[in-house]
Parts: structure tokens; C-alpha cells; sequence
């Protein structure tokens, strides 16, 4: 269940829809209702909402695991979702969930190879990635030339 007064797309984006961006938008199309009324970008719910998306129940289920992976990445692969000119992205090799999304927690340029972790909690991603957290991180770099 969420917690008491978050953010209605921070609630969507942790069931693996999309991201609070993308549910932002969705809010914005008129595809979330909270206890039956039209959602709108700042509603903020609790655990006893009953939220809508396309007219379906949504499922905030508490008991869903975080997942985390390393993948190493090899070069000629992009660090995004999807590639605009088709390039082969590291999303394409993930282990598919049956719930959820996997999240980058950083990239790698495309002819860079290196580990990559990654989560389905965008909680931990945040917490990581946020230069607050004053999480070092260590490069070798191999030049030629």
C-alpha cells in the first residue's frame, strides 16, 4: 500500500506503469479516476484510495520484492529504453518481470563497456543516483592512441 499522502503519480510510477513523467501525462489525458472521480496532476492519495487507470482497479499491492541486477553492459549498446534509430538498448536483454519495470540506476555511453545496476524500485534508484546520497563511484579508463 502506499503511504499516507504521496503524490498520485509517485503511487502510479511504483507499480511499474511508467515513469512519474509518463503517469503525469496519463493524469493529464484523463486516464486515472481516484475513488471515482477525474484525477488531476497534484492530488496526492493515502492507502485507502481506490485508484483507476483506463477504468481497471489498480493493483498497489505491497508484497511485490524490489528487484536488483547487475548487467554488464558490452559496447554498441545503448543506455535508454528505446533507441530512436534502432540500436540495440540494454533494456533488450533484461530478464522480463511479470510486474514492474526495470530502472537504470546510471548509463554508459554507447562504445563504453562496464556494469550497470539496475532495480524495479524507483524509491532506491532515486536514492542512489541523487548527488545528496554522496555515493562514490569509481571509472577505469583504457585509451588507445
Amino acid at each position: 500500500m502506499p503511504e499516507s499522502d504521496e503524490k498520485l503519480q509517485k503511487v502510479l510510477a511504483r507499480t511499474g506503469l511508467g515513469s512519474r513523467r509518463e503517469m503525469e501525462r496519463w493524469i493529464e489525458k484523463g486516464r486515472v479516476t481516484v475513488n471515482g472521480a477525474k484525477a488531476t496532476l497534484g492530488d496526492r492519495v493515502d492507502g485507502h484510495a481506490r485508484i483507476q487507470v483506463d477504468g481497471k482497479p489498480l493493483e498497489t499491492g505491497g508484497t511485490q520484492k524490489t528487484r536488483v541486477i547487475l548487467y554488464h553492459k558490452p559496447p554498441r549498446e545503448m543506455s535508454t529504453r528505446k533507441d530512436p534509430e534502432g540500436r540495440p538498448t540494454v533494456f533488450d536483454h533484461l530478464p522480463a518481470l511479470k510486474t514492474g519495470r526495470w530502472i537504470s540506476i546510471g548509463r554508459l555511453d554507447f562504445n563504453t563497456s562496464g556494469l550497470l545496476l539496475f532495480t524495479t524500485d524507483g524509491d532506491l534508484a532515486n536514492a542512489l543516483m541523487h548527488p545528496s546520497s554522496n555515493i562514490e563511484r569509481e571509472y577505469m579508463v583504457r585509451l588507445t592512441g
